[in-house]
């Protein structure tokens, strides 16, 4: 008995150095693991930022636009290339049914409208590269109001052709007449509605840099299709016109 007691005496000190010594490990361990948690619970939230900044920067990506615009171009494009080659193969065959006749003056003034109009979107352009809202805010809406007119003189020579009794089915020429401007004219109030669009987020000037380059991208982008209509319709002008 003595000796147990005494060697339980002995090995009590021994016992409590390692004791503490364990509660200390445990604790560095702990806090470390729970360092080591903070730590890739902070890493987590940062990769949660990025991300977040990765899909802001997806989010908008200009050549995406325009790649889109092209496509709806080239859609556009070979439409009417089958619409002109159709009418260039009849118009070199001269049969007995096609039967031209003096374009009417609303398509004359047809062709002055979209020129200047193509001119008014160039001049928005420019000022919104050069960060001058309020020119570019008025230069669309004369853009947009002289589509408008483009529309309005269209049908000023629909009318007129029906007045002088020209219809769709009186000969080949008449159809294509009615045929290719209706087709570019209901093209054209697309770029309106796009025009409209444009004017209404240029209507309250912004500060942020990311906005306004996102607004000379879509002026970019809608630049290209609206002049693309010009190009266009000066040809079917020059066919309709000239190539009789």
């Amino acid at each position: 008995m003595k000796y147990e007691l005494g060697t339980t005496k002995e090995l009590q000190p021994q016992i409590e150095e390692r004791n503490s010594r364990g509660a200390s490990l445990g604790g560095k361990s702990g806090a470390g693991g729970n360092g080591g948690n903070g730590r890739r619970g902070g890493g987590g939230g940062g990769d949660r930022r990025d991300n977040g900044n990765q899909m802001e920067e997806e989010q908008f990506v200009p050549s995406k636009y325009r790649i889109m615009m092209w496509f709806v171009l080239l859609v556009i494009m070979m439409t009417f290339a089958g619409l002109v080659s159709a009418y260039i193969f009849i118009a070199v065959n001269k049969s007995q049914e096609w039967r031209p006749f003096d374009l009417p003056f609303a398509v004359f003034v047809s062709t002055v409208l979209i020129l200047a109009s193509s001119v008014t979107y160039e001049l928005a352009r420019v000022a919104i590269n050069h960060e001058n809202q309020e020119s570019f805010r008025r230069w669309l809406v004369a853009t947009t109001a002289l589509g408008g007119m483009f529309i309005a003189s269209q049908l000023f020579s629909w009318v007129s052709l029906t007045g002088r009794g020209v219809y769709l089915s009186s000969n080949p020429y008449a159809g294509f007449f009615y045929v290719l401007t209706a087709t570019h004219a209901f093209h054209l109030i697309g770029g309106i509605a796009a025009l409209g669009y444009l004017v209404l987020r240029a209507w309250n000037p912004t500060r942020n840099s990311e906005r306004l380059f996102k607004r000379q991208t879509a002026a970019s982008v809608v630049g290209l299709y609206w002049h693309s209509m010009d190009g266009l319709w000066l040809v079917l002008f020059a066919l309709l016109a000239f190539w009789k």
